[in-house]
């Protein structure tokens, strides 16, 4: 594979540079299999339309064409429990979740990281957040019958924007 440099240039980085060293959507560490792609996640909403919109520079257009985006604000009636299950960024820095490099936090990562960007040591804290909503997922398969998708919304909502299908539970 030839590698590919990203230059970002948005709201919250500029020239932050990357090098992608996987193919797209393939590569993956072996304990880390993701339900939703990115453009899938979009197209479901999550993050209230919010998350992301000024990076179309940076990831493919089709990720976008049937995105549910508000720019403007965080309106929880786009994502796809129409519910509010997000934190707000100055949570996430002040629980020092946030990496550097990827300011916008996990999606963000999971966004570079499905285009082929392999960040050492980095990936594995990650990855090890996202095995972690594995708690949030059997309480929802505690108290909720398989396929209900009325119960439990919210949390419903956050384990979909750690890339679980949350439908199929």
């Amino acid at each position: 594979m030839k590698r590919k440099t990203v230059v970002v240039n948005d709201k919250m980085q500029r020239n932050y540079r990357y090098v992608l060293t996987a193919p797209t959507g393939k590569g993956f560490d072996r304990e880390f299999r993701p339900g939703l792609t990115p453009k899938e996640m979009l197209k479901l909403g999550i993050f209230g339309g919010r998350y992301m919109t000024d990076c179309r520079r940076e990831f493919p257009a089709d990720w976008y064409k049937e995105a549910k985006l508000c720019p403007e604000r965080h309106d929880p009636k786009l994502n796809y429990f129409g519910v509010n299950a997000s934190k707000p960024l100055w949570y996430w820095r002040k629980k020092r979740w946030i990496y550097i490099e990827d300011p916008r936090g996990w999606f963000q990562w999971y966004c570079r990281y499905y285009m082929g960007r392999r960040i050492p040591g980095e990936d594995d804290r990650q990855i090890a957040r996202w095995k972690a909503i594995k708690r949030h997922i059997a309480q929802l398969k505690k108290h909720c019958a398989k396929g209900d998708i009325a119960c439990r919304p919210k949390q419903r909502q956050a384990i979909l924007h750690w890339a679980y299908d949350s439908r199929k539970m």
